[in-house]
């Protein structure tokens, strides 16, 4: 596999109270067979021995950097601070918890090819770093994406797997929160690209009691959210995806466009409109979940009840 070591690569490794496999995944990052060339650690004032770990890190690797919040920003914000102090060509997105395989950034740069952004399977480990046996491929769809359609509702395109060209960041930026910074990045990359998957896994993914978002393995976890809530959420977060799209004038801005005003209300007409772009779009709109031909029919029926 051709290595394009002429390519520079920033890391951006955000933190909070990580002090406990901060060092591992660091020394993951430093080991890589394709070197980074910025390591941008950003704090989010953490309370633990974080910022000494990274500090110590900085003191004998010359290309990082540590950065300290003196009040909490969130992950989101936090992340989009050290992506947008990035100098070099590529971008990666580090949690402080997992372990990077060796190739990481040496894979994804052979394949990302002119195209946006790339990212990798994962495999998921327990909290002393032991396989669990299982990928993320495994609990929902990974594959390419082609249009922003797939990202209706949902993606799996895990930020700690990804790489980006930095002009992404841009395009992006400001980062909005009421969607993760990585579905974000992912969406923003299929108004311009495809987002191409490389199946293999290239991080082993951590499992533990302090994940930011760990891999959700459950059917559905509950949430304490009014059903007014949800349905303003919803059409917050809808209205957010169809305004990017219609900005960047891709091709689906006007399927975009018809699920946005679907999400409008909640009247008879509204939700047959609803139910059916869902019907006639859902081996897009589903194509990350694990789901049958019958299932995905009976999603978009559902959606004349409900919205997601």
């Amino acid at each position: 596999m051709h290595n394009p070591t002429n390519i520079s690569v920033a890391v951006v490794v955000a933190t909070y109270n990580g002090a406990t496999y901060l060092l591992a995944q660091l020394e993951s990052i430093a080991q890589q067979t394709h070197k980074p060339a910025q390591i941008i650690i950003v704090d989010d004032a953490s309370s633990d021995d974080t910022v000494c770990i990274a500090n110590n890190f900085a003191a004998v690797h010359p290309n990082v950097v540590v950065i300290q919040n003196e009040t909490r920003l969130g992950y989101i914000k936090n992340f989009e601070k050290g992506m947008l102090l990035v100098t070099a060509s590529y971008v990666a997105l580090s949690d402080q918890d997992d372990i990077w395989v060796p190739h990481k950034l040496e894979t994804l740069l052979a394949n990302i090819g002119d195209q946006m952004l790339a990212y990798s399977d994962s495999e998921l480990i327990d909290a002393n770093g032991g396989l669990l046996h299982q990928k993320m491929s495994s609990i929902k769809n990974q594959l390419a994406y082609h249009t922003p359609v797939m990202y209706t509702v949902g993606a799996w395109a895990p930020g700690h797997a990804m790489l980006f060209k930095k002009e992404l960041v841009k395009k992006a930026a400001p980062f909005p929160t009421i969607v993760t910074h990585d579905f974000w990045l992912g969406f923003v990359a299929t108004c311009y690209s495809t987002v191409v998957y490389v199946n293999e896994p290239l991080v082993h993914y951590r499992q533990h009691a302090q994940n930011a978002i760990g891999a959700d393995t459950t059917k559905n976890k509950k949430t304490s959210f009014t059903l007014a809530q949800k349905k303003q959420q919803a059409r917050a977060r809808m209205e957010l995806l169809y305004n990017k799209v219609k900005e960047t004038g891709h091709k689906h801005a006007a399927v975009f466009e018809k699920i946005n005003n679907s999400y409008a209300s909640f009247s008879l007409s509204n939700n047959f409109k609803r139910a059916k772009l869902f019907y006639d779009y859902r081996n897009l709109i589903l194509a990350y979940k694990k789901k049958s031909a019958l299932l995905k029919v009976l999603f978009a029926v559902k959606m004349f009840f409900k919205i997601d």
